[in-house]
């Protein structure tokens, strides 16, 4: 059997708590910077998150990670709101963004492309559509879904 990932122990910690506390859990990241580890835990709701959020969560999954000691290293515990750029990770996280003007990365090129700015238009799990500008056109794009190798909502300038 598969060692399980520290993320993936993380989120199965973290559900309920952010389940207890109305929010919803958008990403969890455990990566080294510098000599240091960080685990990263974003939460938001539909108002946003505040730091009273933040804290309650922090405390909860502390107290969670100290019982359960998933992480053998010392390491940052980080809680917070994802930002005004948010990603987008889970079919709902898209449907939510339908509308909304994103940045997609792709694994791989399309029309000569690795990168796309535009508004969402549409969402299934096979293919998403963007609108895009092109100097004074706007075209419409289709995605495979499975050539997405990052994507997030993005600040519109």
């Amino acid at each position: 059997m598969a060692k399980e990932r520290v993320t993936d122990i993380v989120e199965r910690l973290a559900l309920p708590i952010v389940e207890a506390e109305h929010v919803e859990l958008v990403d969890v990241e455990y990566k080294k910077e510098g000599t240091n580890w960080y685990l990263r835990v974003f939460i938001d709701k539909p108002e946003g998150v505040d730091i009273d959020d933040c804290s309650r969560v922090s405390e909860q999954l502390s107290e969670q990670l100290d019982i359960v000691d998933p992480i053998p290293n010392a390491y940052f515990l980080e809680v917070s709101s994802p930002g005004a750029e948010r990603p987008l990770k889970k079919p709902a996280d898209y449907v939510r963004a339908i509308g909304e003007h994103v940045h997609i990365s792709l694994y791989e090129p399309l029309d000569g492309q690795k990168t796309f700015e535009g508004i969402l238009c549409n969402y299934d799990e096979s293919v998403l559509e963007l609108e895009i500008r092109v100097k004074t056109r706007t075209n419409r794009l289709e995605i495979p879904t499975e050539k997405i190798a990052q994507a997030r909502l993005a600040v519109e300038m």
